[in-house]
């Protein structure tokens, strides 16, 4: 492990997603997944960057509680925001269909929230990724929801997917933010502990 001083926790991810594990793997980190279960309810006067900041504490601290004392728990949350609001994720076909449809053409801002905390530390921050949508046409948009079902994902659409090839114009700000994880930021407040 590069990051020699997390020898003496167990690093624990609060989280189910595929794509999170991935990248936590990619860092070249030993972990175990752990899910928090937790009600993501959050306080409506809640900004853009608190949202997912106030989500990945919520999930971190109730992990934290039921694990070991050396425990080191990373959760995060991803929302994206658009028109001054959140855009979540689809419950089936048909509101995913009409949330691409609402991204299509246009600029969206996706946030992801980390929190990350030992017994004596903890850690929470955020990154901004801006996306650009090129316009979509229905059948476009139908050919995604069909084939790769981005029911788990906010805003409806994973950027390392097909839609993501053929319909993101361009980004600024972090790629792996986007997937779910602003990695960077994460291997930066490890090396903290």
């Amino acid at each position: 492990m590069v990051i020699n001083n997390l020898d003496k926790y167990q690093l624990i991810l609060a989280s189910k997603s595929p794509r999170r594990q991935h990248l936590l793997k990619e860092l070249g980190l030993d972990f175990k997944i752990q899910v928090s279960n937790v009600e993501e309810y959050y306080p409506p006067e809640l900004g853009m960057t608190a949202i997912p900041e106030y989500l990945a504490d919520l999930k971190a601290t109730k992990v934290r509680e039921e694990s070991p004392e050396n425990s080191l728990v990373i959760a995060a949350d991803t929302i994206v925001w658009k028109d001054e609001e959140v855009i979540g994720k689809p419950k089936d076909k048909k509101e995913a269909v009409a949330l691409l449809k609402l991204l299509s053409g246009s600029q969206h801002q996706v946030i992801t929230g980390v929190n990350i905390q030992s017994s004596t530390k903890k850690y929470s921050f955020h990154a901004v990724t801006e996306v650009w949508f090129d316009d979509l046409t229905e059948e476009e948009i139908g050919y995604y929801v069909d084939r790769f079902k981005p029911y788990d994902k906010a805003g409806g659409y994973g950027i390392q997917e097909w839609i993501g090839f053929v319909g993101i114009q361009k980004i600024e700000g972090s790629f792996y933010n986007v997937m779910g994880l602003p990695v960077h930021k994460v291997y930066q407040f490890l090396k903290r502990f």
